[in-house]
């Protein structure tokens, strides 16, 4: 635990898969005097009191952020700016506001404009998460490891930036600083691109006339399940961050379909040494992933098997 916490209140607003993890996190790691919340539904504020995991939980984001000397919107995107002009008026002088989500460009546009000057603005995504959602899906462990990207605009305090990547180091990140356009640009290929493609192909399985969805079902445990997880995530997150980062998504598209193109030509013409040499390059890829530490090298992914039983006598 920390000598001195690095906050004396922390505001979430919003209490899903990151802002719990976050709540859990930090009071695991005695960062912060207080930590409170907002959810969006009555049901959803009355479980999150059920865990117990916060000091309180508010109805509305403006009291949340009441003498708060860190405020996280942990929303959907294309919801940031609505609260950021909501919460303005009750900001304290000098007080931390930052966001967690995929897409920056769009944050910094929405939100910006409604701050007070007062306040330290530093945008920032945790590169981190699971298909889950809801007030149970968080864990202490989420940012363990993992990349937060820290997006300041220019002429932030360089102590305000300092010390939010202190906290998210605290909270178990390698913490990364780069500008909001760059970062929406690496996001498009690493993170928005292939859930594009998780979904249209979950999708187009689903409309196959000739499978019918008992086989799509039970023979999944080929790569359709792994795309299957993706496709699993917030629909309502994932809607926003197509919407605001969609110049880099389609960039990203553009060059995607035309690797897909030479593909196709190397099927269609036969061409298996086209194939290898890409396959070969790819494979080497996911290598090196896992050699930095951001997947495990675990068969099958880690997945656990069934035993086969012994043979009666």
């Amino acid at each position: 635990m920390n000598a001195a916490p690095a906050f004396k209140k922390i505001a979430l607003i919003g209490f899903g898969l990151i802002g719990g993890s976050i709540a859990r996190a930090a009071r695991q790691q005695g960062l912060a005097d207080a930590i409170v919340t907002t959810a969006r539904s009555a049901k959803s504020r009355a479980r999150v009191k059920e865990l117990g995991i916060v000091d309180d939980v508010l109805e509305t984001n403006a009291e949340a952020v009441k003498d708060a000397d860190l405020v996280i919107l942990c929303i959907p995107v294309g919801a940031c700016g609505a609260v950021a002009q909501e919460i303005a008026d009750h900001l304290k002088p000098g007080a931390i506001v930052s966001d967690v989500g995929s897409v920056k460009g769009a944050v910094v546009r929405d939100m910006a404009p409604h701050l007070p000057a007062s306040a330290h603005f530093v945008p920032a995504h945790p590169v981190a998460g699971t298909e889950n959602s809801g007030p149970d899906s968080g864990f202490a462990e989420l940012f363990i490891d993992r990349w937060c990207i820290l997006t300041p605009p220019d002429g932030t305090d360089p102590d305000a930036v300092e010390r939010l990547r202190a906290f998210w180091a605290g909270l178990g990140a390698r913490v990364e600083i780069m500008t909001p356009d760059h970062h929406d640009l690496v996001l498009a290929i690493t993170s928005h691109l292939p859930h594009l493609i998780a979904y249209t192909i979950v999708g187009t399985a689903d409309e196959l006339e000739g499978v019918t969805q008992s086989e799509v079902l039970k023979f999944s445990a080929g790569g359709f399940r792994d795309f299957t997880r993706i496709a699993a995530s917030d629909p309502i997150m994932w809607r926003d961050v197509f919407l605001t980062n969609k110049e880099a998504v389609l960039e990203m598209l553009g060059t995607f379909n035309e690797d897909l193109s030479k593909l196709t030509r190397a099927i269609r013409r036969g061409d298996g040494e086209a194939l290898f040499e890409h396959f070969t390059r790819t494979r080497a890829i996911r290598r090196g992933i896992v050699e930095i530490g951001q997947d495990s090298a675990a068969p099958d992914f880690g997945r656990p098997h069934a035993q086969l039983g012994k043979k009666a006598e």
